[in-house]
């Protein structure tokens, strides 16, 4: 079975508070993406199994999410039978897109039409959330508004469909740990939640994200991106999460992007 992986953007990123556990509080609005990774799963014999294919991925395959996604059902259900993973990365990793989460969070829900476990939504949720902060969103998967770590999760009406998005991303990998190390929580002047009921033509002031100031110091680069995407003509631009990914909605897709070839670079319909 082909199942297929998509990423995300943020809409704004608000960090709002250090909890005691460790993790941070955050307010954002994740909008789900047309961009995809392809996973597909075929019954083994003997041991569970990851091929990669496409883009690299940073660190060891074996502690790739999708295995950890087997072995976190597995651990639950010791009759799980092994499977062979086959995974095509078209998205990069640590780029703010949310991809490696999403990865997590297909795996969870393939196996559980793969196997017919009949998981429910509130159990894959669950499960999502001992992956990672983000993947929880990509079991719901639709415009969500979010809190808490990023779990806390409110789909919203918002549309953007009129819009054509461009991402840009420079191959420049920065660290989440090291981007949260810098930024000082605070609550936010508006709330996300107001959002949906914004015109784009009102985004500057409420989209924003509190990590911007932070790369754009230390990486003049994604700073150059954004600016240069709102030369084009973008209605709006910002970088989603810890960067280094810059979108950019255009009512049209511009005609030519004046970015080096070594970027990694989508014009995406929203329809």
């Amino acid at each position: 079975m082909v199942f297929f992986s998509n990423c995300k953007v943020n809409l704004g990123l608000h960090i709002t508070s250090k909890r005691p556990d460790g993790f941070h509080d955050l307010e954002t609005v994740f909008y789900p993406l047309p961009l995809f990774d392809v996973l597909e799963l075929l019954p083994s014999g003997k041991e569970t199994t990851l091929t990669l294919y496409g883009l690299p991925i940073p660190g060891n395959p074996e502690s790739n999410i999708v295995l950890k996604a087997w072995q976190l059902l597995k651990n639950e259900r010791p009759d799980l039978p092994p499977v062979q993973f086959h995974l095509l990365k078209n998205i990069p990793a640590g780029a703010g897109l949310g991809a490696g989460s999403a990865n997590g969070a297909t795996t969870l829900l393939a196996l559980n039409r793969f196997f017919d476990l009949q998981l429910s939504q509130k159990q894959l949720l669950k499960y999502a959330l001992q992956l990672g902060s983000d993947c929880p969103f990509f079991i719901i998967n639709q415009p969500c508004h979010a809190t808490g770590r990023g779990e806390e999760l409110s789909p919203v009406s918002l549309d953007l469909s009129a819009y054509t998005m461009v991402i840009v991303n420079p191959k420049q990998h920065i660290s989440t740990p090291w981007a949260f190390s810098r930024v000082r929580p605070a609550p936010p002047a508006r709330s996300l939640k107001e959002l949906p009921a914004t015109p784009l033509s009102e985004w500057e002031d409420l989209v924003t994200n509190d990590f911007e100031p932070v790369v754009f110091e230390a990486y003049p680069e994604v700073s150059a991106i954004k600016q240069q995407l709102k030369t084009l003509g973008a209605a709006f631009a910002a970088m989603t999460g810890t960067g280094s990914t810059v979108f950019a909605l255009f009512q049209e897709a511009p005609a030519a992007l004046p970015f080096p070839e070594h970027y990694f670079i989508k014009t995406l319909s929203l329809k």
